[in-house]
């Protein structure tokens, strides 16, 4: 049996307000900043819904030592 998402929660609340608000993403800054933070508290891995946010997280290093 396996184990419910942990940030499923948070992925929902993302897909609601961008359906609310005509996939506009800043109109949903809050809610992306609250699955940031959902994604920062467990490993990488444990929740699905994180992958897209742990790339983006990649990225972002990998663009500050090529920018250093």
């Amino acid at each position: 049996m396996s184990q419910k998402d942990p940030c499923q929660k948070q992925a929902c609340e993302i897909q609601k307000c961008l359906q609310v608000n005509n996939y506009v993403e800043s109109r949903c800054e809050t809610v992306l900043q609250e699955m940031r933070k959902c994604c920062a508290r467990y490993p990488k891995g444990r929740s699905i819904c994180c992958s897209g946010f742990e790339k983006e997280e990649r990225e972002r290093e990998m663009s500050k030592v090529t920018s250093e």
